[in-house]
């Protein structure tokens, strides 16, 4: 029987408030210690699994259906053909193989009933699902666990689900493209550029050790909220100050829109409007507060290639802007 071994990295993480908060940065799960482990994958025989809380799941053969609530991952499973059948409460366009699947709601608000009806053999979700796990293993559904808070971690997942769906070939080469797009960005921008996470009633400014704030990093910009204090319950965001956000004066704004983008990009205009140290930015005066498109930007999975590419636009063009 053949055999792949390689070593993967289960990331330990804080443990997330309880239900009840309105709502949360995607990448929010972050990750104290971390453990190395050995997981063997035997083609047609036993799966072992260590999933990012360091959880060990054993499967007698590749697992024959799968249900997610996270964009990204589900992205990640569709690429590596993965049978799913669950997937996430998305707002914006979708392909009519992904409308397809059953809805089955988000991490803060799962619907346990299409869940339980569904009877996927697992479901993959973020860390912060933990309040909600033991209605669904209730199920009969086994919990799995994914972190994806940087770039790399989004490399490591899809290395490991890749093995997991028996889909190595195709892994490899979701990771290559990746290290090509960002093997484009050789050259740093000298650009100040802010990055605020939005959800309802919630304005976070992203950190480089959020996923988005890599993101800028790997498109070549410079992170004007990188030394801001992170926030206890979201440690890879700090609070929106207005005082620091106009004293650093960034040349581009871009906004991420988390759940209902438009009440969410309805509220940052009305913050725009009323405030008026919003009104002396750089950013404002040229136009470029950018709303960035949800389908790439809540959880991109595979497709954190297009958001890479797609952000240095921005900053090429940002920059000629100010010129």
């Amino acid at each position: 029987m053949k055999k792949f071994k390689f070593l993967l990295v289960g990331a330990l993480a804080l443990l997330l408030a309880a239900c009840g908060e309105e709502s949360k940065p995607a990448d929010v799960d972050a990750s104290t210690d971390k453990i190395e482990v050995e997981q063997q994958v035997e083609i047609g025989g036993a799966v072992t699994l260590i999933d990012d809380l360091g959880n060990k799941h054993e499967f007698e053969a590749m697992p024959s259906s799968v249900a997610t609530l996270n964009p990204g991952m589900m992205n990640i499973l569709l690429a590596l053909g993965a049978n799913v059948t669950g997937r996430p409460t998305i707002t914006s366009d979708m392909k009519a193989e992904v409308k397809a699947i059953q809805e089955i709601g988000n991490p803060h608000e799962p619907s346990f009933e299409q869940i339980a009806a569904l009877n996927a053999e697992i479901l993959i979700v973020p860390l912060s699902f933990q309040q909600f796990a033991k209605t669904v293993e209730a199920t009969g559904t086994k919990i799995v666990y994914s972190n994806m808070n940087s770039v790399d971690d989004i490399k490591k997942t899809i290395t490991k689900y890749g093995a997991l769906f028996n889909n190595t070939a195709k892994a490899e080469k979701l990771v290559a493209q990746i290290d090509e797009e960002i093997a484009k960005g050789s050259t740093k921008s000298t650009l100040d550029a802010l990055i605020v996470y939005g959800a309802p009633g919630t304005y976070l400014a992203a950190l480089d050790n959020s996923l988005y704030g890599d993101i800028l990093n790997k498109a070549g910009g410079k992170n004007i909220a990188a030394d801001l204090p992170a926030t206890d319950k979201f440690p890879t965001y700090a609070t929106l100050s207005v005082e620091k956000i106009v004293e650093r004066n960034p040349k581009i704004i871009m906004l991420i829109t988390h759940a209902n983008p438009a009440t969410v990009k309805e509220g940052f205009e009305k913050q725009l409007k009323e405030n008026a140290a919003w009104k002396n930015l750089d950013a404002v005066k040229n136009s470029q507060i950018i709303f960035l498109p949800a389908e790439l930007f809540d959880n991109p999975g595979t497709q954190v290639v297009e958001a890479i590419d797609y952000m240095r636009g921005l900053l090429k063009t940002a920059e000629e802007a100010v010129k």
